[in-house]
């Protein structure tokens, strides 16, 4: 991952070192490199910027955290994601801001909103796959730069409770097997969150307080996820 440094002669800042051979040059502090921070952007909904809960709980926040602590050196991350948005809300967004291609990492987590608002799934198959190529233009065209989430599962919240939640389930089920498809057909990693999204039926500590969005402590099992598929790729 680091650069190798090469010794090289500076005047006046020589050591020689021990017993016979040349010398070992140690550059002043202020010679040595600063490696560039990578940056990071995140594609998606409310689950991308966690409504409900503070900025260093969502996941992409989280994700770097962890990288940042095992030494990588990443900004915090760039967001083009708001509650609410369906493929077709998150295609004009990018659109719209038309960020520059020189992200090194972008993630993708889109269509829960689909699901809810009953659109069709030709038409979320369609526009999940615009989605998708435009994280891997805005990845630089580097198709291992771009990760791919699941869509939770939000039957299982009291926010739910009064609603056919075996129907939910399954038509979730039903997206996640298009966006996985397109996924893995175009050689990008997809990260299943959905059946530990499950696990807040049992556990309410992982669902946010509005009783609908996952809890930091449920977007910190994303964000391990996340972290150890992006690892390799930034090394």
């Amino acid at each position: 991952m680091f650069p190798t440094l090469i010794a090289a002669s500076f005047a006046g800042c020589t050591k020689r070192s021990a017993g016979t051979g040349p010398n070992v040059v140690v550059p002043p502090p202020d010679t040595l490199p600063t490696l560039a921070k990578l940056n990071y952007l995140a594609l998606g909904d409310s689950y991308t910027i966690g409504q409900s809960v503070a900025v260093d709980s969502r996941f992409p926040h989280q994700a770097v955290a962890i990288l940042n602590s095992r030494g990588y050196r990443l900004n915090e991350p760039q967001y083009i994601a708001q509650t609410g948005w369906t493929t077709g809300a998150l295609l004009n967004a990018i659109q719209t801001q038309n960020p520059t291609a020189n992200f090194d990492v972008v993630s993708l987590l889109i269509g829960v909103n689909n699901q809810y608002q009953q659109r069709s799934q030709e038409e979320y198959r369609q526009q999940f796959s615009s989605c998708l190529q435009q994280a891997i233009r805005l990845a630089g065209n580097r198709k291992n730069r771009v990760f791919v989430l699941s869509i939770p599962d939000y039957s299982v919240t009291p926010f739910a409770r009064n609603a056919d939640t075996a129907k939910i389930a399954r038509e979730i089920d039903e997206f996640n097997r298009i966006n996985k498809e397109i996924t893995l057909a175009a050689g990008i990693v997809y990260i299943d969150i959905t059946p530990g999204s499950r696990e807040g039926r049992t556990d309410a500590s992982l669902i946010a307080g509005d009783g609908l969005h996952p809890s930091g402590k449920e977007y910190a099992k994303w964000a391990a996820l996340l972290a150890d598929a992006m690892a390799p790729v930034l090394r």
